[in-house]
């Protein structure tokens, strides 16, 4: 199947997608803004940039896209039928990196939280985040949503 934009406008589209401040990030800050939990953003100095860090906690949280991050057993988690062989290398890539920057902030003493793109639609995003408050002020070292 040929794609349905012509390669000036599948450029703007790539280009437009978010790294941060995306819909499902946006939802969880200002859930856990409003339980009282104050964090920082994108903290450079951490490995992979965490969308959300609590150095009260020791904790950083990163809010993954199911799609470009691969998250297993999900309906998003789709792989396009063009051009394959440019998609699998990047997910692996993307799933790798990610991998490394886990296991990175876990040998530098942090604890670290994955939550889901799917686990952050407006009807879910207030049980997530009440599960998300409660692995921050518990002392589990790892926490993936959903």
């Amino acid at each position: 199947m040929t794609d349905v934009f012509d390669a000036a406008t599948r450029s703007r589209t790539m280009a437009a997608v978010k790294g941060r401040d995306t819909s499902p990030e946006m939802r969880l800050r200002k859930a856990m803004h409003a339980m009282g939990l104050r964090h920082r953003l994108q903290v450079r100095a951490l490995p992979g940039s965490p969308d959300l860090v609590y150095p009260r906690f020791r904790a950083a949280v990163f809010v993954h896209g199911c799609f470009w991050h691969r998250h297993p057993g999900c309906p998003r988690a789709t792989t396009p039928a063009t051009r394959t062989d440019y998609w699998l290398p990047k997910f692996e890539r993307n799933v790798a990196r990610d991998a490394r920057a886990l296991a990175e902030l876990t040998a530098l003493g942090w604890r670290a939280a994955v939550v889901w793109e799917c686990a952050l639609t407006v009807r879910r995003t207030p049980a997530t985040a009440q599960a998300l408050a409660e692995w921050l002020r518990g002392d589990a070292a790892a926490l993936e949503l959903p």
